[in-house]
Parts: C-alpha cells; structure tokens; sequence
C-alpha cells in the first residue's frame, strides 16, 4: 500500500515537471518582457501563437493604468517568415486608460508565420525586444474547447500513466500488465485519434509526421504510442512471479519522458508563402538577421 502511495506521488511530480518544461520551453509561449528603458519599467508578454479570426495585438505596459503618457515610444517591426520581404514598421500608440503602448499586427492564414520585434526608446535611449533578434508567431485556427479539453486530459494522464507503470516495472510489480494497458489506450485515443483532430482544427491537416511530413510533434507521439503498443503486448501475461515485459515498459517509460520533454510544435506546420502549401519548419524560434 505504502509502496503503491510512493510510487503514484512520484509519477505525478515526474509528469507535472515533464509538463510545465514542455510548456515554458515551448516554441509558443510567449516571450517575457522586463526592461527599463530610461527611467521607465516596460513590461508585458509578445505572443508567438494566435488565432487566424483577429489580428494580433503586440502590447507592452509603460505605465500604471490613467497615468498620462510617460514618453516611451514603440515601434514593432515585422515582415512574414520564412520571406525576404522588406520590414515594416509599425509604431504602438499609448492608452492612458489602460497605461499600454499597443498596435496590431496582421492576421494570417493557418500555419502562416509573422516574425517581429519591438523597438523602444526615451530620453535617447534605444531598447530592442527581445535583443537583436525576433519573436516569431504562428497562427492557428480555433479548436473546439470540447475538443482540446479532452485532448490534452488524455494526452496528461497518458503520460502520467507510462511513468507509473514504467515505476512498476522497475520494481518488477504485480500490476504492469493493467498499468500498461491503459497507458497504451490513454496515449492511442488522446494523441493517436483526438491529436490528429485538434492538428486539423488548427492547421488543417490530421497528420503531418511519417512518412507524410516531418512533423516533430506527430513523430515522437506515434513512437510514444508504439512503444506502449509493445510493452502492453509483452506485459499481457506479467505477474509479480513473472513480470514479463518490465524491460519493454522501462524503455517506454523514459522514451515517453525524453519525447515529451522536446517542446511541443518545436518543429511543426508552416506555411509557404511562396507555394501556399503547409511544410514542416522550426516554429516560434528566434531569427539573427534583422536587417
């Protein structure tokens, strides 16, 4: 009992862990902004992922809501990605009611990629964010919240499961054989049959991995779910006698932590302008040459 107890706390801190690094090292978290420029604190978030129905907003906070214009001026800066168009700037107008520098960038069709900066200065002090480089967002269409709720629930306690029974496994435990079997289920339904869903909603393909594309997310899922596969099919007969298929479930276990570790969309759908198709390229990473 005390063992089983153990075993659980361990697997949710391991995947709760596993989780929010995959999160915040994701391609499409926003990026941080925190600087002074001049005497002014300037902060907010720059976006990197957004709905195709609105243009995006790019907004950062120079000053306390109803406080009069402090004098930060801003400029964003973009052209789409991957092209060589010329840069355009935009200059961000300040809201004193809401204390926000903020204009809009265009929207773009599913997959269609923007890359930008913001240009700050006051008092003869010129600041770039982030650096001398450029956030790049990806746009998306809207996945029905039903759908995604129950995608991402599964693909959690998918992962969740494949760590505990990877831990059952290593102590050559009585219940691998159920273990792996629902983890295999959890993985096959949330990443396998509702993943290629949501990929549609948003990008409008089902699958875009092996051997159709590249696509990084769709790859490291469908080993995940094969791996399982495996481990589930050798762990059918497993007893705390006999506990066949505990190499098979040990393997999966670290693959699946390994896999889910890579930020999600780190290599995923985007789209050409050039052909206007949808290809598979690194998503919401910085791009060195500004011009």
């Amino acid at each position: 009992m005390i063992r089983n107890v153990v075993f659980w706390v361990l697997a949710v801190i391991l995947t709760i862990v596993s989780v929010i690094w995959q999160r915040t090292s994701g391609p499409t978290y926003p990026f941080t902004v925190d600087l002074m420029v001049d005497t002014v604190a300037v902060t907010g978030e720059l976006n990197r992922s957004w709905s195709i129905n609105s243009d995006m907003p790019v907004e950062v906070q120079v000053a306390e809501p109803g406080t009069p214009d402090p004098g930060v001026e801003g400029v964003a800066v973009w052209r789409r990605f991957p092209t060589q168009d010329e840069w355009t700037r935009l200059p961000l107008v300040y809201n004193q009611e809401t204390g926000l520098l903020r204009g809009e960038l265009p929207r773009q069709p599913m997959a269609g990629k923007l890359e930008y900066h913001v240009e700050l200065s006051r008092g003869g002090q010129v600041e770039s964010v982030p650096g001398d480089e450029a956030a790049v967002s990806r746009f998306k269409g809207d996945v029905p919240q039903a759908v995604l709720v129950v995608h991402i629930f599964l693909m959690f306690f998918g992962m969740l499961w494949s760590t505990r029974a990877g831990l059952e496994a290593l102590a050559g435990g009585p219940g691998l054989r159920t273990l792996a079997k629902v983890t295999f289920f959890l993985l096959l339904i949330g990443g396998m049959m509702l993943g290629p869903i949501v990929q549609k909603y948003a990008f409008d393909a089902f699958w875009t991995g092996w051997p159709l594309g590249e696509d990084l997310t769709d790859n490291k899922l469908g080993l995940a779910v094969l791996l399982w596969a495996i481990a589930a099919f050798r762990a059918r007969k497993a007893t705390a006698q006999k506990p066949v298929g505990r190499w098979w479930a040990i393997a999966a276990m670290i693959i699946v932590i390994v896999i889910f570790s890579i930020p999600h969309s780190m290599h995923g759908s985007t789209y050409d302008y050039a052909t206007g198709e949808h290809i598979q390229a690194l998503v919401g990473v910085w791009h060195s040459n500004l011009g």
